[in-house]
This record gives C-alpha cells, sequence and structure tokens, in this order.
C-alpha cells in the first residue's frame, strides 16, 4: 500500500510518499481502507515532534479517517468487513490502509459520504466538548471565537449558534468575515484592521464576552482576555499562532473569571462515555442539516505536504480533506 512518511521530524516538505506492507488487524483493532482522511492543526505539530503524542519514526499523519473496513482483528464483534466506518486514529490516516482502535471506530449514518465523515470527529468534537463541558455556554450569552474561519473555529461559530449564544467571530481578513457570517456569526471583528478591545466593548455595550474559545493564542490572548466579563470563562485550545502567552493572574482575580484548558483527546480517553453522547448528538446535529463542514479543498496524498502547508500559513477556511 501507499503512505505518506514522516521519518524524521521537520516540516511537511520533508514527508515522503512511499509502498509499504499492508496492515494486519490485531486483538481489538480494525483495518480500514482509507477513503479520506481530514488534515488538522495537530498533523502539523506531530510531524515536527512537538504534540503530545510522539509516534515511532517512521510513522504516517492523519488522525481522522472515512473508509471501510478491510479486515477485523479478535474480539471486535460491532463492526464488520465491508462497514462504512469513520475513525479516531491519532496518526496513520495518510495511507491507503491504517489500523484503527475498534471503539474509537463509528458505521457511518446512512447517507454520510466519505469527505463529510472526515470531517466531523475533531472539530465539532473539540467544539463542542469546549463549548458544552468546559465552558457550559448558556442561551444568551455572548462568545468570541477567535480564530473563526479554522476548523475548530468554524465548528465553534456553527455549534455557538445551536447553543443559543451571541456569537462574535474575530478573523483576519474580510473573505474570512464572511463566511463567518455564513455558519451563524451574529457580530463579526477583522483583528488586522480592528481594534479587538475597543470592537468587543462597542458590540457588548461595555459588558464583555461570557466565553473566549481561543485556537490561536499569540498576541491576541490578552486584549481577548481583557475584555472578558464577570465570570466567564477563557477556553484554551491551542496555539495556531505559535506562541504561547502568558497572562498577568491578576486579570482572573478581578475579572472573577476562569481558565479552563480544553484537551479533546484526553476528554475522550478518561471520560469516553460523556465523549460518546456528545457524537451522538452531534451526529444528530448533522442528521437534521444544523451542522455542515465546510471543505476549504481536497488534496491527494502526494499532495499531503501542500494540505500541511495550507494550514500552517493558517490559509484554509474550514476543513482540508487528503482523498485516496
Amino acid at each position: 500500500m501507499k503512505a505518506v512518511l514522516c521519518k524524521t521530524y521537520g516540516l511537511p516538505e520533508a514527508l515522503v510518499v512511499e509502498e509499504v506492507n499492508s496492515l494486519v488487524a490485531s486483538k481489538g483493532k480494525v483495518v480500514v481502507s482509507v477513503k479520506a482522511c481530514g488534515v488538522n492543526f495537530p498533523d502539523t505539530l506531530i510531524i515536527q515532534g512537538k504534540y503530545q503524542i510522539k509516534p515511532p519514526l517512521p510513522f504516517s499523519p492523519g488522525g481522522e479517517v472515512s473508509g471501510i473496513v478491510k479486515e477485523v482483528g479478535e474480539g471486535v464483534s460491532h463492526l464488520k468487513v465491508g462497514d462504512k466506518v469513520f475513525s479516531l486514529t491519532g496518526f496513520g490516516g495518510f495511507a491507503e490502509e491504517v489500523e484503527a482502535d475498534a471503539q474509537k471506530t463509528l458505521p457511518m449514518p446512512e447517507g454520510m459520504d466519505f469527505i463529510t465523515a472526515s470531517s466531523v470527529m475533531y472539530t465539532y468534537g473539540t467544539s463542542y466538548h469546549a463549548l458544552k463541558n468546559r465552558a457550559e455556554l448558556k442561551a444568551g450569552e455572548t462568545l468570541l471565537v477567535l480564530g473563526a474561519a479554522g476548523g475548530v473555529g468554524l465548528a465553534a461559530v456553527e455549534l455557538g449558534k445551536i447553543m443559543g449564544a451571541k456569537v462574535i467571530a474575530a478573523v483576519s481578513t474580510d473573505e474570512k468575515l464572511e463566511l463567518c457570517k455564513q455558519y451563524g456569526a451574529s457580530e463579526v471583528i477583522n483583528y488586522s484592521t480592528e481594534d479587538l478591545r475597543e470592537r468587543i466593548k462597542e458590540i457588548t455595550g461595555g459588558k464583555g464576552v461570557d466565553v473566549v474559545y481561543d485556537p490561536v493564542g499569540g498576541k491576541y490572548t490578552e486584549p481577548a482576555f481583557r475584555s472578558i466579563a464577570w465570570k466567564g470563562r477563557y477556553l484554551v485550545i491551542g496555539f495556531a499562532a505559535g506562541d504561547i502567552p502568558s497572562l498577568p493572574l491578576n486579570l482572573p482575580l478581578l475579572k472573577g473569571a476562569s481558565i479552563v484548558g480544553v484537551f479533546w483527546g484526553a476528554f475522550a480517553a478518561n471520560e469516553p462515555k460523556q465523549s460518546m453522547q456528545n457524537f451522538k448528538e452531534l451526529l444528530g446535529f448533522i442528521a437534521e442539516g444544523n451542522l455542515k463542514p465546510h471543505i476549504h479543498a481536497q488534496y491527494t496524498l502526494e499532495q499531503a505536504s501542500e494540505a500541511l502547508n495550507e494550514i500552517l500559513n493558517r490559509k484554509v477556511m474550514g476543513k482540508v480533506v487528503v482523498v485516496i
């Protein structure tokens, strides 16, 4: 089979495409013939050795796949050969086959296509856990989403609207603003041309925002936190800007506010029943037509480096997918 391989830590240009041995399903696992693999920001970190998970070299990046079950390992009873599935693999998805944990592999709902199935788990899973479980977002509250046109950001915009919040989307270009409006943002801020704090003050009448969803980090973290309302919740999602910011701890004290970490992978591992319940609710939203991932572009295995660079350069609106 063909696979994209990371043989040494580095930037996407270091990846190679090679023929490797086909896989065999071990106990509790299934081998999936991959049809599509979502591309996510953690993929750019894992190939540089900067992510929480560090698979032994060589490995294929790609942690979110859809495809068809090719082989079933011992002890697996809820899946069979030929089933259309989507799965969280952590890595290995940029390949024609991947071995997946059967407990993290779900049958695709009737009518769902492979592209959509490969684009829902990371972004919607992360954002729903963040807003529902960590922020306990309530209808009528105000949600500020930084980096709102990216994969998890746009998912947060959609979910915030479904949950009844007033959503403020903050992004870096007017093109991204228009997309966020289409996906449910009530207000938009272009923080490359507008003063973030002043616009938040204007939009909220000086009250501030109840919840901040921040997958970006960098220079916008402190002004966003200074714009938080009394008893606000600041969700730390990630650091797409590259810099891990520091905050003066007198700010949460004065605001009575919380800084809340969001590590969805650890949540799924430690609270699997709650995680599965979240997925059932998300699939319900998708079936009702209330959620639909925005696909920015599709790439082949040979173009995987290009897809990763698009994310690194923050050019992606919504999701990019590697299609096999």
